[in-house]
């Protein structure tokens, strides 16, 4: 997650109950079967008449219809436009994809989160005004590779380009160190957050205390310093 997607969710309504999910591939079927579960009213749509039956009859949407999404009429009648949150979930069919995200914001949708195949997929998306771009299979890998090569990062949160907060399993080199001891600031260049030990997360850490190489560690730098981090 990166703070434009932070921005995005904070602008959500706390209060918004009805969503709709177009196109009931994998993703959207996901999608569609989260919501529902969590009580939140959901609307199924996708072009494909057996997606809709089959998506009805597993009862994990309030409702579904079969339509024509790069169709804006067709969304209208249906009252999709009048809907706070729409999740599009096209995402192997780049021309139908772009073309629905763009009558869903000319239409009036307040938020519109739409799933993204490529790289290219995302620009276009992002050009024709979506509010937020997934691209699961990239984010997917990206962590992958980050669980494989570095095991003790737990947790990524990007704010920019260029810096993270990350929460990590303490160092071997860091067992038996205080804080004061390690000087991350002078030292990697990082601010301490926060320090979960215990079961315990503590945020105002005594500077005397020492770290157990089975605790876990919050801090927030440039990523080139949590990169330096003995890890």
């Amino acid at each position: 997650m990166n703070l434009s997607s932070l921005n995005f969710l904070r602008s959500l309504h706390k209060d918004n109950r009805q969503y709709a999910v177009i196109g009931l591939g994998r993703f959207g079927r996901a999608a569609c079967m989260t919501l529902h579960q969590s009580g939140y009213e959901v609307l199924g749509i996708d072009s494909s008449e057996k997606l809709v039956d089959q998506i009805l009859n597993d009862k994990i949407v309030s409702h579904a219809v079969q339509l024509d999404s790069t169709e804006p009429f067709a969304l209208k009648q249906a009252g999709i436009f009048e809907i706070d949150t729409v999740i599009v979930a096209i995402g192997n069919y780049l021309d139908a994809s772009v073309i629905t995200t763009l009558n869903l914001k000319e239409g009036g949708v307040n938020h519109v989160v739409a799933k993204a195949s490529s790289e290219v997929h995302v620009k276009l998306l992002r050009k024709v005004g979506a509010d937020h771009v997934v691209f699961p299979e990239h984010d997917a890998g990206c962590e992958l590779a980050v669980s494989l090569t570095k095991p003790s990062i737990l947790e990524r949160f990007e704010i920019d380009t260029e810096n993270s907060i990350v929460e990590l399993i303490v160092p071997a080199q860091f067992h038996g160190k205080t804080i004061a001891e390690l000087q991350l600031r002078n030292r990697y260049g990082l601010n301490l957050l926060g320090v979960s030990q215990d079961g315990k997360f503590h945020i105002n850490v005594d500077p005397n205390s020492r770290l157990q190489k089975d605790a876990l560690m919050v801090v927030v730098g440039s990523n080139q310093s949590i990169e330096s981090l003995p890890l």
